[in-house]
């Protein structure tokens, strides 16, 4: 087994939210709270969220998270 981690960012709309939906839907869990951050570039508000998922065999660096 092994623990994988992945850190989900988006701009602060209803699209960050699908995207975090659906990694627990996935079997992801949330691993600390959710980040904000004003993109100044954009203009924009940032999200993050960290979230990480126990899986079968071992971590390789070569491996799709979004596909675990």
């Amino acid at each position: 087994m092994a623990l994988i981690y992945r850190l989900l960012t988006e701009d602060d709309t209803s699209a960050f939210c699908h995207k975090v939906s659906l990694a627990l839907s996935k079997g992801w869990a949330l691993y600390g709270e959710p980040q904000y951050a004003f993109d100044a570039e954009k203009g924009v508000m940032r999200c993050a969220q960290a979230v990480t998922k126990e899986i079968a065999g071992e971590y390789h660096p070569d491996m799709k998270l979004g596909e675990q």
